[in-house]
């Protein structure tokens, strides 16, 4: 699985001309599915974004200090398969991506994974398979990938980061 994260001073989804979901403050996440994904992966950015510390702490006046939970900040989910995109000469090649039959009920696990970890009204979310124009205003700006592959989950777990 792959997180795309922004931290964003607000963020909104539209579809056919009408805004489906919108936050202030907080994290627009764009979630590609990989073929061979499993609840762990889910499990994995679920509990690694929300526990980012991308936001300041205005008491100590650390910038790095705060996450999204710590801010009561609202999370925007947007399901991206393009992010398993592969170019093919100028041709992007989507096989490696997870099957829409299988995404879409996975995709639905990892919105409420996130909405039981954290506050389930500051989490929204797209809709699957739409056509989407997703509207933010960058804070920073700041922006983190996130692989869930046991590669990257090895490393980071070996340096101590939740």
């Amino acid at each position: 699985m792959r997180a795309v994260v922004q931290r964003v001073a607000s963020a909104s989804v539209e579809v056919e001309g009408r805004i489906v979901s919108a936050i202030g403050a907080g994290l627009l996440v764009l979630v590609g599915l990989h073929e061979s994904d499993v609840d762990s992966d889910a499990e994995y950015i679920c509990r690694k974004v929300l526990n980012m510390r991308l936001f300041p702490n205005e008491k100590t006046g650390k910038n790095w200090d705060r996450n999204v939970m710590q801010r009561n900040y609202g999370v925007l989910l947007v399901s991206q398969f393009t992010l398993y995109g592969i170019l093919k000469g100028n041709k992007p090649d989507f096989h490696v991506a997870m099957s829409p039959e299988r995404a879409k009920p996975f995709y639905a696990s990892l919105v409420d994974k996130f909405r039981l970890s954290y506050n389930p009204d500051a989490v929204k979310d797209g809709i699957f398979g739409a056509m989407m124009k997703v509207n933010l205003v960058n804070d920073g700006p700041v922006t983190m990938q996130l692989d869930s592959s046991q590669t990257s989950r090895t490393k980071s777990d070996a340096i101590g980061e939740p």
